[in-house]
């Protein structure tokens, strides 16, 4: 995938990462990220996870490297309640 060469701090953005193909049964597995960029430096995109609508999983600091981002897109943020 092509990557931009900014990114705006405090985007809310989406970022499927290719986590490898499964032995079990042959098909590639990808993880999805929503939050908030913190960096990007064109090699390493800082983002703040965002806090699981259920509260099950508080908010994370997550760093994912560029080799392994497939999809990056911006979402809208989640409606006010």
């Amino acid at each position: 995938m092509q990557l931009p060469t900014s990114i705006p701090q405090g985007a809310r953005v989406v970022v499927r990462t290719a986590l490898g193909v499964d032995p079990g049964d042959g098909r590639m597995k990808y993880r999805d990220v929503v939050g908030h960029v913190r960096s990007w430096d064109g090699s390493t995109l800082e983002i703040t996870r965002d806090a699981a609508a259920n509260g099950s999983r508080p908010e994370q600091q997550v760093s994912i490297a560029a080799e392994t981002i497939v999809r990056l897109k911006p979402v809208p943020e989640r409606p006010k309640r």
